[in-house]
């Protein structure tokens, strides 16, 4: 299971209020899409967008949307029902509670989480997540997919997850 932030790691969201894919994130989507591992999202958005993860993702929709730019929409689909976001500003980022819940809604399988940000990488390191900070010079975009589906076959105990409980 993937999980990324959104702002700044798959989603490019600029001064002149244009908002697109960050460069290599919809091609790096659709090769998570072909292996067949499945995506989330773990990003900050206002508290007060909703009551309910669906409903500040659906705020959270029509903001990215109204300015979208580019021939394919965002892939929205792709992230089902696995968008985390803070119920309580004292949840957001880089408290590990968004961390905790996308894990718990996980099951038991590798979680690996990819943003633009290093605080945001060593919190989830430690809560039992691959973590792997984007948008560094002379490293790949992202996690190449080939990686990510060659560690889900790679044996993990109980103990790494034991933070995210």
């Amino acid at each position: 299971m993937v999980y990324f932030d959104l702002g700044e790691t798959l989603v490019h969201t600029a001064e002149d209020d244009s908002v697109r894919y960050m460069p290599g994130a919809e091609e790096h989507l659709r090769a998570l899409r072909a292996r067949h591992i499945p995506v989330g999202l773990i990003t900050n958005v206002p508290s007060e967008w909703g009551s309910t993860d669906e409903e500040r993702a659906a705020e959270l929709r029509k903001v990215i949307n109204k300015d979208w730019e580019g021939d394919r929409p965002f892939a929205w689909s792709d992230f089902e029902d696995r968008i985390f976001t803070p119920r309580t500003e004292a949840e957001r980022k880089p408290a590990p509670v968004l961390w905790n819940r996308a894990a718990q809604s996980s099951g038991s399988c590798r979680l690996v989480y990819q943003a633009e940000t290093a605080d945001e990488v060593q919190e989830a390191r430690p809560l039992g997540y691959v973590a792997y900070q984007t948008g560094r010079p002379n490293w790949p975009a992202y996690l190449p997919a080939r990686l990510i589906a060659a560690l889900a076959h790679l044996p993990h105990g109980g103990a790494e997850r034991a933070g995210a409980r």
